[in-house]
């Protein structure tokens, strides 16, 4: 019984095989069996792939095969390329003759002025004598490039060969796993395509004599190397951007004056509180705090910080760069949180905010100075919100993602019982979701702490403009200091917020 069982499945395997394959379907069971039955490193050399390897991955779907075949064969193209056919040398060959002229040039010019009786004839001898000297190196340069032109056959036999010899020993065996995805109901395009083995054959067509062609010939054509664009649509498309900008902030100087007074309000009452408050005050609070959330150990490592930037004169640019911290985060998890939540009860919501945060994450920091400066000029404020837009995404996704992980049995219970939504939300989902949502928050209080050197750019002070200032004068010593001086602002924050965490669990 057990060895009829055997035979069905492998007949029902091979069946199978002989679907997924459609052409070559016994050479591929064959094949198959063989790596399926072996509990070692397998030796199936399939020489199709071995010859022709991007063609065979095209014509079998197979595309991350495809494209490693297609480097590695046109790295060792372009190796037998240049040493073939390829104008080795011909840079220094030029240089060599720019040199020699040159070197010409001024030994005419030494010659007229020792018939004139000029006092600079040594000086024009010597230039051209170095000259001279620098056209032969350049020569002996290209000479031995040309010389090693048969070191670059070698080795791009030897890559080839080799590249050849890789695609036929792994072809079955990524095949093989193709198979086993596709049998195992994943999405994977099975059969022989002959639109893909065309449409390998048309981008090989395309790939491999261009380049050939930009590697191995010293001064390919100007439209291979930069793409012919037209300035004109540049320059049309910059001013109509400018226009629109101008425009924007113009009729809308009351809006955007508007929120810059409102972040500039809450702003001075963090500096009344850290800045303008005398010192021991605030360090007495901020060490109660330590003590209080994250233990004794935090609230030592705190003490050790407030010292550092104490004695080192970083306190009162410490407590502003807290401020325009505290500022920042307070905005982000006040429009971020709602925000996240919105986003996890609204799958719609989330899939419009979705592309913004990817836009807000990966747009570099710079480029958010620039509508920042146009609507709301420079100082503080404008550095808040660029900050709000670098730190905002992290709450957001983190938030979402901490409603969404509720188990949906507890959300059933709860409205089994008469729960309502707000109930439900206040008391149910945002305490399970609470991890998630402070993790959230602490990486948003980290990334606006990073921004602050990029802030400092527009005015918002700190001590980014310690940093900033060392970049310019490369001042090593000011910037490592400063530098240290925002990395413990940054350990006292996140050491205070997972310790209190810790303490809880």
């Amino acid at each position: 019984m057990n060895a009829n069982s055997r035979t069905s499945a492998l007949i029902e395997q091979r069946q199978s095989v002989h679907r997924f394959a459609e052409r070559q379907g016994d050479y591929y069971s064959r094949q198959f069996e063989k790596i399926q039955s072996s509990n070692r490193i397998t030796f199936s050399f399939n020489p199709h792939a071995a010859l022709l390897g991007p063609l065979w991955a095209s014509a079998r779907n197979v595309w991350g095969f495809f494209w490693m075949s297609i480097i590695a064969t046109l790295f060792a193209l372009v190796l037998l390329g240049r040493g073939l056919w390829g104008e080795l040398g011909a840079d220094d060959l030029a240089r060599a003759e720019r040199l020699s002229s040159k070197s010409q040039e001024m030994a005419i010019k030494a010659q007229t002025a020792l018939e004139s009786g000029a006092s600079n004839v040594e000086v024009l001898q010597r230039n051209a004598d170095n000259l001279q000297r620098a056209a032969d190196n350049a020569m002996l340069a290209a000479e031995a490039a040309v010389g090693g032109a048969s070191q670059l056959i070698f080795w791009g036999a030897l890559a080839l060969i080799a590249t050849m010899v890789i695609q036929g020993f792994m072809a079955n065996i990524v095949y093989e796993m193709k198979y086993c995805r596709w049998r195992g109901g994943r999405s994977e395009t099975s059969g022989f395509s002959q639109m893909n083995l065309l449409l390998g054959v048309v981008m090989l067509a395309v790939m491999v004599p261009l380049t050939l062609y930009r590697f191995t010939v010293a001064t390919p054509v100007a439209w291979l190397i930069e793409f012919p664009t037209d300035t004109s649509i540049f320059t049309a498309a910059a001013t109509w951007l400018d226009a629109g900008f101008d425009s924007i902030a113009l009729k809308g100087a009351g809006f955007f004056n508007g929120i810059t007074s409102g972040i500039r309000m809450l702003l001075d009452g963090l500096e009344v509180v850290l800045v303008d408050t005398p010192w021991p005050v605030t360090a007495m609070v901020i060490l109660v705090m330590a003590w209080r959330l994250a233990g004794p150990r935090v609230a030592l490592f705190t003490l050790a910080a407030l010292a550092y930037l104490a004695f080192l004169g970083f306190w009162e640019k410490s407590m502003a760069t807290v401020a325009l911290l505290g500022a920042a985060a307070t905005l982000c998890v006040l429009i971020g949180v709602p925000l996240g939540i919105l986003c996890a009860k609204s799958p719609s919501t989330y899939a419009v905010a979705r592309p913004v945060l990817d836009f807000m994450q990966t747009m570099p920091a710079f480029v958010y100075l620039i509508p920042i400066i146009a609507f709301f000029g420079t100082g503080k404020p404008p550095g808040i919100l660029a900050t709000l837009i670098f730190g905002m995404p992290p709450v957001v996704r983190l938030t979402a993602l901490g409603i969404k992980q509720v188990p949906s049995t507890i959300v059933e219970a709860a409205l089994a019982f008469g729960c309502t939504r707000r109930k439900l939300l206040l008391d149910v989902e945002i305490p399970l979701a609470l991890p998630s949502i402070m993790t959230g928050v602490n990486q948003t209080i980290l990334m606006c702490l990073s921004m602050v050197v990029i802030a400092s750019l527009i005015g918002a002070e700190g001590l980014g403009t310690d940093v900033l200032q060392a970049l310019q004068y490369a001042a090593k010593g000011q910037g490592l200091l400063a530098g240290i001086a925002i990395l413990l602002c940054a350990m006292i924050i996140d050491r205070i917020v997972q310790g209190r965490f810790k303490r809880e669990d």
